[in-house]
């Protein structure tokens, strides 16, 4: 009946945490002495290769994040379920990042701060409202349906666009190919909260960006990804914000991270780059979630947020 935490950063806070609120089952640690036939459970996030073999009874894997992207490419994963966090907390940081960046790009911010360090007083006279901005929601999951209620709630022109076919009261939600370019052509800041799959990997690029609407108040399309580095091109993005085709992004994700010293996307004047921390699982509210999900599976009950393994979330 043991959890095991297999992760590639510091265990104690999730172990303290998983002690306290599932005190009937032991947990354990990679480096541990411990009996790997006992392991039930597994709550991990980038494990090592042969970290999740030899487990014979195991029944759950659960993902210490929103995206399974880590787990999809694992060799030789265990055939058992795997559940992905879905609860409100990240919820919640991901939509205040997304709400905190569509403002700062409606509001122009960056201009702004570059003239406060040169001491320029530059007032724009005929600002666009959120009412003269549409957000494209690129991504119409848990993460994305909060984010766009939000900026809805501000007052953003918000629409949604998912590979499947969905209905979402109170947004137009395009779907699949024909729709996306559909989606597109109406989108002013475009966010993105895919998940990444191989049919998405690459998905943000120059062919893409030109599709985005060029008659927007804000001046030019604007990007922003909180998604996963490998759905952008990097090399593009640099490419479309130097010929216009983009006119800022805002990037909490990278093809590599930490994101390389010489990369361009750290001091081009159109790019803000944040450290991938738009949505850290606090592993408080994570360890509360997963032990939610274990009392379900030991009372005979579903688990939530289950991934497709098909479609890789």
């Amino acid at each position: 009946m043991t959890l095991l935490v297999a992760i590639t950063w510091n265990p104690q806070p999730w172990v303290e945490r998983f002690r306290l609120y599932l005190p009937e089952h032991p947990v354990v640690v990679l480096g541990e002495d411990f009996d790997r036939s006992r392991v039930r459970y597994v709550a991990t996030w980038g494990p090592k290769p042969g970290s999740l073999s030899d487990l014979p009874a195991l029944e759950a894997i659960f993902s210490l994040g929103a995206g399974v992207d880590h787990l999809m490419g694992y060799p030789n994963l265990p055939d058992v379920p795997i559940v992905r966090v879905s609860q409100d907390d990240l919820t919640n940081r991901m939509s205040e990042y997304v709400v905190m960046h569509c403002l700062m790009h409606l509001r122009d911010f960056r201009r702004y701060d570059a003239a406060q360090r040169a001491r320029i007083w530059d007032s724009d006279r005929a600002p666009p409202t959120a009412g003269d901005v549409r957000v494209g929601v690129m991504g119409f999951g848990v993460l994305g349906q909060d984010a766009a209620h939000k900026l809805k709630m501000m007052g953003f022109d918000v629409a949604g666009w998912s590979r499947m076919p969905k209905a979402v009261e109170g947004f137009e939600v395009f779907s699949g190919d024909d729709g996306l370019e559909r989606f597109l052509a109406r989108t002013d800041i475009l966010v993105s909260l895919l998940p990444l799959t191989p049919e998405t990997r690459g998905i943000l690029n120059r062919s893409l960006f030109a599709k985005l609407a060029q008659d927007g108040r804000l001046g030019g399309p604007v990007l922003i990804n909180t998604g996963r580095g490998g759905l952008q091109v990097e090399a593009d993005i640099l490419a479309a914000l130097d010929d216009g085709t983009l006119k800022a992004a805002t990037l909490d994700v990278f093809e590599v991270e930490p994101l390389p010293e010489e990369s361009g996307l750290w001091t081009h004047p159109n790019v803000t780059v944040t450290p991938h921390n738009s949505a850290v699982s606090d592993p408080d509210a994570t360890a509360r979630y997963i032990v939610k999900q274990i009392r379900r599976h030991e009372a005979g009950e579903p688990f939530e947020s289950l991934v497709d393994r098909v479609r890789g979330y």
